[in-house]
C-alpha cells in the first residue's frame, strides 16, 4: 500500500490562507474608521466642549448597555423589535415575490398592482402610521403592518425587474426542450432572477428594522425604540445614546446576517467567486 507524502497532497491551503488573510485584512481596514470614530466619541465627551446632557462619555454609555443587558431589559428589548422586524420582512419576502412574479408574467395582475407601486414607492410610507393607529391600536399588529407597507416595495420591484430581465435565450431553450410553464418558472426564471430578487431582500431587512424602531418611538411600548423616546422623555441622554449604539449593532449583524445568507444561496452563481469584503 503507496504511502502518501506530503508533496502528494493537494496544495490548495495556501489559496484559502491567502483568502482567510486578505479577508481579516480588509476587516481590520474598515474597523479603523469605527475605532477612530469612538475614540472621537470619548475625547470629545471628556474634553468638555460639551455637557454631559449633550455627548455622555462611550464609557458611560456602554456602561448604561452593560445594566440593561444584567437587567434584561436590553434583551428583551432587542428580541421584540427583531420579532416584530423579522415577522415583517417573513412576510415582505414571500408577498413581495409572489406579487412581483404574478405582475411580471400576468397581464391582468400587472394591471391591477403596477399603478399601486408606482405610485406607493416613492411616498413615504410612515404617513399611513396614523391611520394604522386608528384601525389596528397601538399593539404588535400595527407596527408589524406599517413595516409591512414600506418594506414590501423593493422586494416587488426587485422581482419584477429580475424576472423581465431573465435572457429571453434561456426561456426559447427552456421551450424548445418542452419544459411546461411551471418547470420554466422553477427551474430557469427563478433560479436566473434570483441574485436581483436577493438584492431587494438585502434592502427590505435594513428597512424593516429601520421602520420597526421609528414605529416604536411613536407607538410607545416596549422595544428599542420605545427605550430610547422613554429615556428622551426623562432627560436620560445616557440611555437615548445606548439605544443608538444598540440599534447600530443589531443593524450591522442583520445586514452581515443577510450577506452571508446570500452568498450561501448563490454559490453556484459567478458572483460568488468574485472578490468581497463583505
Amino acid at each position: 500500500m503507496a504511502r502518501v507524502t506530503a508533496t502528494d497532497r493537494p496544495n490548495g491551503w495556501p489559496e484559502k490562507a491567502a483568502r482567510i488573510a486578505v479577508t481579516l485584512y480588509w476587516g481590520a481596514a474598515r474597523a479603523v474608521s469605527v475605532v477612530v470614530l469612538l475614540a472621537a466619541w470619548e475625547l470629545l465627551a471628556r474634553s468638555g466642549m460639551f455637557t454631559h446632557y449633550q455627548l455622555p462619555a462611550l464609557s458611560d454609555v456602554i456602561e448604561r448597555i452593560w445594566r440593561d443587558g444584567l437587567s434584561g431589559d436590553l434583551w428583551i428589548n432587542t428580541a421584540l423589535t427583531l420579532y416584530r422586524a423579522l415577522t415583517a420582512f417573513c412576510i415582505c419576502a414571500v408577498g413581495g415575490v409572489l406579487i412581483g412574479m404574478a405582475m411580471s408574467r400576468n397581464v391582468i395582475a400587472n394591471w391591477f398592482f403596477d399603478p399601486i407601486v408606482s405610485v406607493g414607492f416613492p411616498m413615504p410610507k410612515i404617513a399611513f402610521l396614523p391611520v394604522v393607529i386608528l384601525w389596528l391600536g397601538v399593539f404588535d399588529v400595527s407596527k408589524i403592518t406599517i413595516i409591512v407597507i414600506d418594506a414590501i416595495f423593493p422586494v416587488i420591484a426587485a422581482t419584477v425587474i429580475a424576472i423581465q430581465g431573465v435572457e429571453k435565450e434561456l426561456i426559447w431553450s427552456a421551450r424548445n426542450m418542452g419544459a411546461s410553464n411551471r418547470e420554466l418558472l422553477t427551474q430557469v426564471i427563478l433560479p436566473a432572477a434570483s441574485p436581483q430578487i436577493m438584492t431587494g431582500l438585502q434592502v427590505a431587512l435594513p428597512l424593516s428594522l429601520i421602520v420597526a424602531v421609528v414605529a416604536e418611538m411613536l407607538m410607545g411600548g416596549y422595544g428599542l425604540g420605545g427605550a430610547m423616546i422613554t429615556a428622551s422623555r426623562f432627560a436620560n441622554s445616557t440611555g437615548v445614546f445606548a439605544g443608538i449604539v444598540e440599534i447600530a449593532v443589531v443593524g450591522y449583524a442583520l445586514v452581515k446576517i443577510m450577506a452571508l445568507a446570500r452568498r450561501r444561496l448563490l454559490i453556484w452563481h459567478q458572483e460568488a467567486n468574485a472578490p468581497s469584503t463583505a
